[in-house]
């Protein structure tokens, strides 16, 4: 709580208008900073206690400003499992927004997709996820300031929330999908017989990220929703090299989509 506490101190020693969403961008998910009037930057490297992304396409900064005419926060850069870090360092800045006083969270990824009907391009709002990454956030002691020990999670993904989000999908040209994300530790992709075990245990999609800050966000009861960009399509009958830089690449092809979604779902909250 004290280490929170420190870099909320940090944070708001400097000038900005109080945000009410939290966002945090995935990997070639940057393009919504071009539709922010940014009020001030800055890097997760000054911030006591923050982690530092080791992932080079991530800016790794902080964003304050607003977006549709509201205030936002708004995380470039996230942190993973395969960066060798612990599921509390992963979340920590999650706490820190929320004791910022974001009233939500709305994340974004990009990730393979397992669901036939899938294709590259296409936007998965996230429905339910199963946990791969064999560790929890909350494991150790309970701090109840932030939340009870057995946080429920038959809601992990606020329904008001994406339904805003669905709402706000109908007039954009891109093919959405509702679907359950698993989440991988990585950094190494999955072969052939994983990705025929994430299709026999029900996942739609698989990423490297996200479940973390969803479990947080519900210890917290912070309502969160999820966007995934499809980048890769993981048919292990018909499987394909890909590597990090064409995951990059699609996914900012596909980034004025969701930039325009959160956009227009912003401007409803």
């Amino acid at each position: 709580m004290k280490r929170i506490q420190e870099a909320v101190n940090f944070i708001n020693s400097f000038k900005f208008t109080k945000p009410l969403t939290g966002i945090v961008l995935g990997t070639g998910l940057g393009g919504l900073l071009d539709k922010c009037e940014i009020e001030i930057c800055i890097s997760y490297k000054d911030i006591p206690h923050f982690p530092i992304s080791t992932i080079e396409s991530n800016q790794g900064q902080i964003i304050f400003g607003k977006t549709a005419n509201k205030p936002v926060v708004i995380m470039q850069g996230r942190f993973h499992y395969y960066e060798g870090y612990s599921g509390k360092e992963i979340t920590f800045p999650i706490r820190v927004l929320k004791e910022l006083g974001i009233k939500n969270l709305l994340i974004s990824n990009a990730s393979g997709a397992l669901n036939s009907d899938y294709k590259k391009g296409d936007l998965v709002i996230v429905n339910d996820h199963i946990n791969l990454l064999f560790d929890n956030p909350l494991r150790g002691k309970n701090i109840e300031e932030h939340g009870t020990r057995f946080p429920d999670m038959s809601e992990p993904y606020n329904k008001k929330l994406s339904n805003v989000l669905w709402a706000c999908s109908k007039n954009i040209n891109c093919n959405f999908h509702s679907g359950i994300y698993a989440a991988w530790q990585g950094p190494s992709l999955e072969t052939r017989a994983e990705y025929r075990m994430l299709k026999i245990l029900g996942a739609d999609l698989v990423g490297m990220s996200t479940v973390p800050e969803v479990i947080v966000a519900n210890h917290m009861n912070l309502p969160c929703a999820v966007v995934s960009v499809l980048t890769d399509e993981c048919d292990p009958d018909n499987l394909n090299p890909v590597s990090i830089e064409e995951i990059i690449s699609i996914a900012k092809k596909s980034e004025p989509l969701l930039t325009e979604l959160f956009t227009k779902t912003i401007s409803q909250l």
